[in-house]
C-alpha cells in the first residue's frame, strides 16, 4: 500500500503559516451548530460567484452540454444551488475532517447498508463508487464509519494539505492508496476490502475511451473499471451522500450491485459506468461537481468545448 504522510517538524515551517492559519479558522467555524453552518456556506457559494466567473461559466457550459433541453431559466436556478453547494463543500469538508464520530452520526441517516454486508457474505471486495458530489469529504466519513474501506486519492503538492487530509479521510477509514496504483487496488479487492473509486472525471487521454455521458456522446472515461472489475471480481456498488435542503442535515445512499458491467471491451465497461454515474448525479444534481471541466478532453481534431 502506498506510504501514508505523516507529520513531522517541517510542516511547522513559514511556508505553511497561511495553511494552518487557514484550516485553524475552518476548523473554528465547524464547531458552530449546523443551521448555523448551512447559512454560511449556502451565502458563501452565492457570494463566490462573484469572483468565480470562470466557473461560473464552466458550470454552466457543462449543463447545457448534458441537457441541452433544460430551459434556460432552470440551468440558472441549478448553477446558483450548485454554488450553494461549492460554499458548503468548504464546510463540509472541515465537518469531515474535524467534527466527531457522534456529531457526524447525528446529522446523517443511511439506506442500503445490506448491499455492503451481502458482498461481505458472498466474500466478494468491494468497488464502491463515489461520484464527485461536494459533500464528497463528509459522505466518506459517514460511510466509513459504517464501514471502513480504503480510499483512492492523488497526493496533494501542498505536503501540510496532504497531511491534513490523509489524517482526516483515514479518521474513519483503513487507509488511503495512490489514483496510479492499480495493483494496489486490485490486491485490495482480492482480499475483501472496500475500495472507493470515482470514475466521474477527465482524467486525460491517457488510459481514457470516449463513451456517453448524459447528450455528451464521447467524454473522455476512465478504463480504470474494466481493468478492476475484470482483475478484482468486485462487487460494483454506488452510493450517494446527499445534503437536505434547508439545513435538515444528510443522507447517503447505498445503491445495489450492479449486475450487468459488460466486460468484453474497455468501452463497453466505461460505457456502462457512466450510465451508473449518470443515474447517481440525477439523485442530486445540484450537489455535483459541475465546475469541473468534465469534458477538456476531446477526440483527436475535434476543438475544446469550453
Amino acid at each position: 500500500m502506498t506510504h501514508l504522510p505523516t507529520f513531522n517538524r517541517s510542516l511547522l515551517h513559514p511556508r505553511y503559516w497561511p495553511t494552518w492559519l487557514g484550516l485553524g479558522i475552518l476548523y473554528l467555524l465547524v464547531l458552530l451548530p449546523y443551521p448555523v453552518i448551512y447559512r454560511l456556506g449556502t451565502a458563501l457559494g452565492r457570494f463566490s460567484m462573484r469572483f468565480l466567473k470562470r466557473r461560473v461559466h464552466i458550470a454552466h457550459r457543462n449543463l447545457t452540454l448534458c441537457f441541452p433541453d433544460m430551459p434556460a431559466h432552470e440551468r440558472d436556478e441549478l448553477v446558483r444551488k450548485n454554488f450553494e453547494s461549492v460554499g458548503m463543500g468548504l464546510f463540509e469538508t472541515g465537518m469531515g475532517w474535524f467534527w466527531p464520530e457522534w456529531r457526524v452520526r447525528h446529522w446523517f441517516t443511511v439506506t442500503g447498508d445490506e448491499h455492503i454486508k451481502q458482498a461481505h457474505l458472498d466474500k466478494e471486495g468491494v468497488l464502491l463508487v463515489g461520484i464527485h458530489f461536494l459533500t464528497l469529504e463528509l459522505g466518506a466519513r459517514i460511510f466509513g464509519i459504517y464501514n471502513p474501506g480504503i480510499g483512492v486519492y492523488r497526493p496533494h503538492d501542498n505536503k501540510l494539505m496532504d497531511w491534513i487530509q490523509t489524517w482526516g479521510r483515514t479518521r474513519s477509514n483503513k487507509s488511503m492508496l495512490d489514483r496510479k496504483d492499480l495493483k494496489g487496488m486490485i490486491r485490495s479487492l482480492k482480499q475483501g476490502e472496500i475500495i472507493w473509486y470515482a470514475p466521474d472525471h477527465d482524467y486525460g487521454p491517457r488510459a481514457s475511451v470516449f463513451a456517453p455521458l448524459f447528450a455528451v456522446p464521447d467524454a473522455a472515461t476512465t478504463t480504470g473499471t474494466y481493468l478492476l472489475a475484470r482483475m478484482g471480481k468486485p462487487a460494483i456498488i454506488p452510493f450517494v451522500p446527499r445534503r437536505l435542503p434547508d439545513g435538515k442535515g444528510y443522507e447517503m445512499h447505498i445503491l445495489p450491485k450492479v449486475q450487468d458491467m459488460p466486460l468484453e471491451s474497455e468501452l463497453a465497461a466505461a460505457t456502462r459506468m457512466n450510465q451508473v454515474v449518470e443515474e447517481a448525479i440525477l439523485m442530486a444534481p445540484d450537489q455535483y461537481m459541475w465546475l469541473h471541466r468534465r469534458f477538456k478532453t476531446r477526440p483527436e481534431g475535434q476543438p475544446s468545448l469550453y
